[in-house]
């Protein structure tokens, strides 16, 4: 029976409160007592409470006991209903006396959209949240547009309602606009204070919809997983159809794979073994595999039938992400190579937005290309490995990927300028190209505009949001945006613009491979693809970076930034100098000339044949701006 359960999530754009109201979620229905309560509870990586944002989605189950509670929190629900003067007043009736609500809290982010995308899969509801202080943003369409495309009922809700400077009466106006939903539908509440909380879980009870499905053979979806060294992979799944329990004998459709459940229960937020998970509700499996590959997100988890005899269908799963960035990882130490290989394996169990493959440099060894969603993406994932695995790595310039064709039409994808072959100046290079929207004040539209007019793209669209703000639509490469366009952004409009983008196509472009060598020696892990007409500047700028960044040697070392075999920049490292005479005194200068001549021609011999070892960390401060 799943008629009093109810599975929703709180979606918002990056800083609008989500976590926040999560927390008065957990406070208000007792989930989570008061002597261990702290800010932002659901955010459990040490990561996102140094940072403050949401960077995995995380499920928790709480239970909702109308009237116990609504007499408890009589004085919120007082004020909620003087803020709302909505129609859903709590005098009304519930049918059940206590309602299972299957809450996934999801980051807000461009860069963990994924995140977001599987969450809104595996429920029926979605509070769109918005910041009162500064109204819709970028994320809050995107995320709208894909809760839209699951069919989930959409709950607005305006939040921050207690500061003075929250435009309630321009926010609900833009809500009532993008929703076309009644004034009266729009909740008010304020995620710090606990105002209007009361109001929107009955919302909750009254709009969304309980979970369908069937008692039959069980099925249940994958939707996110974890590692544990004592029950192996823990699928995080939304059961569709039947029940699991421990000890039932399950399989993975995907990957053929059976195992026998260890345990079965609930988000509390914790892990809370309950021995099953029922119809419509959202739990965890602990399979006991010790294989990451086996458990994939997405994935139908089945009872152990005789699929040939009994017709069992996957549960729709999801698209596999396209990552916007590539960057080379590396261990420093050649030997961490199979540790390093384990631990992404057990962090894209976590992290299903990351792929990897293997590659293989001279200078670098073994190591992988592992494309991200983005530039915060790969800053925390890198940090993550760090952190989690004691792993030291070496990071290379980040990268888009580009599709290039031959003189014959035939098209290859490559993921690094290295790969691009020395007659590159044959080939058509094609970059890809995002859709940009940007939501801001219309007081920042003349600063905005010169920024992207330095982006070499294309202006599609300028639409005004209310009386005060602008969206703009602007085509620009993925190249130009990726590592600190959002930066940038925020600076000119005084942070208060958002943005948010989405791949269009590949187009062709006017692209040169530049090459850096080190003392004559290429350094292929240092190549860039960049537009001709920047070439000289940016290449003018790595070598003076690189000057600063590559110790001194015995002898001078050059560096130098080429294009299509021409050197277009040039600095040169000179000697570390060692005095050989230091310890002579007196006697005839010959001697000391004699020396020195020695020196020299030592210096020569080394710097003929000699290589210059470049530390790792110079690789990962090129990347920096």
């Amino acid at each position: 029976m799943s008629e009093f359960i109810r599975n929703f999530v709180i979606t918002a754009h990056i800083d609008h409160g989500k976590s926040t109201l999560a927390d008065r979620f957990l406070e208000f229905t007792g989930t989570v007592p008061k002597h261990v309560m702290k800010e932002q509870f659901l955010d459990a990586m040490p990561l996102e409470r140094e940072r403050g944002i949401t960077i995995k989605m995380q499920p928790v189950r709480m239970e909702y006991h109308p009237q116990m509670q609504n007499e408890k929190f009589k004085y919120q629900n007082d004020n909620a209903k003087s803020k709302n003067n909505s129609p859903e007043a709590s005098t009304k009736t519930f049918p059940f006396d206590f309602y299972i609500f299957n809450l996934i809290d999801t980051p807000g982010h461009v860069d963990f959209s994924y995140e977001v995308s599987r969450a809104l899969a595996a429920v029926e509801g979605a509070i769109l949240l918005v910041d009162g202080t500064q109204g819709v943003q970028a994320q809050t369409l995107s995320h709208l547009e894909v809760a839209r495309s699951q069919g989930l009922v959409i709950i607005p809700a305006i939040n921050k309602v207690d500061l003075a400077t929250c435009r309630v009466d321009e926010t609900r106006k833009e809500l009532v606009d993008l929703l076309g939903v009644k004034d009266e539908e729009i909740i008010l509440v304020s995620g710090k204070s606990g105002l209007g909380v009361q109001e929107l879980l009955e919302a909750v009870v009254r709009r969304v919809p309980s979970p369908a499905g069937k008692d039959s053979e069980a099925r249940a979806l994958i939707f996110d997983s974890a590692f544990d060294a004592y029950k192996g992979v823990i699928a995080y799944v939304r059961v569709v159809d039947g029940e699991f329990y421990t000890g039932s004998k399950s399989k993975l459709l995907a990957t053929k794979k059976q195992f026998e459940i260890l345990e079965a229960g609930y988000f509390k937020p914790h892990l809370f073994k309950s021995g099953s998970i029922k119809r419509g509700e959202i739990g965890y499996i602990a399979t006991g595999l010790k294989e990451p590959d086996l458990v994939r997100v997405g994935d139908t988890i089945i009872q152990n039938v005789d699929i040939s005899k009994y017709r069992v269908d996957p549960l729709p799963g999801y698209r596999e992400p396209q990552p916007m960035v590539y960057a080379s990882l590396w261990p420093e130490d050649a030997d961490d190579y199979e540790r390093f290989r384990e631990s992404l394996g057990k962090t894209k169990l976590t992290d299903a937005s990351l792929t990897y493959e293997p590659e293989s440099a001279e200078s670098l060894g073994r190591g992988f290309r592992v494309g991200f969603l983005g530039m915060l993406h790969l800053e925390i994932i890198t940090e993550r490995l760090r952190r989690e695995f004691d792993l030291s790595l070496v990071v290379t310039q980040p990268s888009v990927k580009y599709l290039v064709k031959d003189s014959k039409g035939v098209e290859q994808i490559i993921f690094r300028a290295s790969a691009l072959p020395d007659d590159w100046s044959k080939l058509e290079i094609h970059e890809p190209w995002v859709e940009l929207q940007i939501i801001s004040p219309t007081r920042f539209l003349g600063s905005i505009s010169k920024l992207l007019e330095d982006l070499g793209g294309l202006w599609r669209d300028t639409k005004n949001i209310g009386t005060e703000r602008i969206m703009v639509l602007f085509e620009a490469p993925l190249r130009e945006i990726i590592v600190d366009f959002i930066d940038r952004l925020k600076s000119i409009s005084e942070g208060y613009a958002s943005m948010s983008y989405h791949f269009i196509d590949f187009r062709k472009s006017d692209l040169v491979r530049l090459d850096f060598l080190v003392a004559g020696e290429p350094e292929r892990a240092l190549f860039l693809v960049v537009p001709r007409l920047k070439a000289y500047s940016i290449g003018s700028a790595a070598v003076k970076k690189l000057k600063e960044l590559i110790p001194k040697q015995l002898f001078m070392v050059s560096l130098q930034g080429a294009v299509g075999g021409k050197v277009i920049a040039r600095e040169d490292i000179p000697a570390l100098k060692k005095d050989v005479t230091g310890y002579l005194y007196g006697g005839d200068r010959t001697r000391k000339m004699k020396l020195w001549k020695k020196q020299k021609r030592g210096k020569s011999r080394m710097k003929e044949s000699g290589r210059v070892a470049i530390p790792a960390e110079v690789y990962l401060k090129m990347l920096q701006r």
